[in-house]
């Protein structure tokens, strides 16, 4: 790769980091060619250049962080209760201000939270009737949904912002809950 090539890919990284970093602090409304600019130090029509519009610089994060999500979430091997909590706990701990910032938003007029949030929605129920796809078998849908629950970003959200529990007490309360659910159906 040219110098030249090596420069605009780390442009273009730079102005993805920039944008998600304002996801995770600000509102959508909030988050203009302008600010994403000025949050990568560079020029707004450097941003269109790379990015060609607002919308490609959030496209370009969804991407980046559906990328992450999906390595931090897949390292485990389905059944393994411990280590599929393990992930999803870390997954958060890295993860949940951006999450949370972007829940927040899912009623706003821009559609880009709606389309992530169901997004998310949907990948956390697949993981989770993956991961413990080994005790489902003939459990009816009640139980797949109280997995979800208890292993919702809003659960860790009450248990570690919340409530102030540790990052290892979180994750053996939502442990516990995951093997009562399990042991009960």
């Amino acid at each position: 790769m040219s110098k030249r090539a090596q420069n605009a890919a780390r442009t273009t990284d730079n102005i993805i980091t920039a944008t998600e970093k304002l996801l995770a602090e600000k509102s959508l409304e909030e988050i203009s060619l302008n600010e994403i600019a000025k949050e990568a130090n560079v020029a707004v029509q450097t941003v269109l250049r790379h990015m060609n519009s607002r919308d490609g610089c959030l496209q370009a994060v969804a991407e980046k962080v559906y990328t992450r999500v999906k390595k931090q979430r897949e390292i485990y091997k389905p059944g393994n209760i411990a280590d599929a909590v393990e992930s999803l706990i870390e997954h958060y701990e890295r993860e949940g201000k951006l999450v949370l910032n972007i829940l927040a938003q899912e009623q706003s007029t821009d559609s880009f939270a709606s389309e992530l949030t169901t997004i998310g929605r949907n990948y956390h129920r697949n993981w989770v009737e993956e991961c413990f796809s080994p005790y489902l078998s003939g459990s009816g849908p009640e139980v797949i949904d109280c997995l979800v629950v208890v292993t919702d970003i809003y659960t860790w959200k009450l248990l570690r912002l919340d409530l102030g529990r540790t990052r290892n007490a979180t994750k053996n309360a939502v442990l516990k809950m995951v093997n009562d659910i399990k042991e009960a159906s």
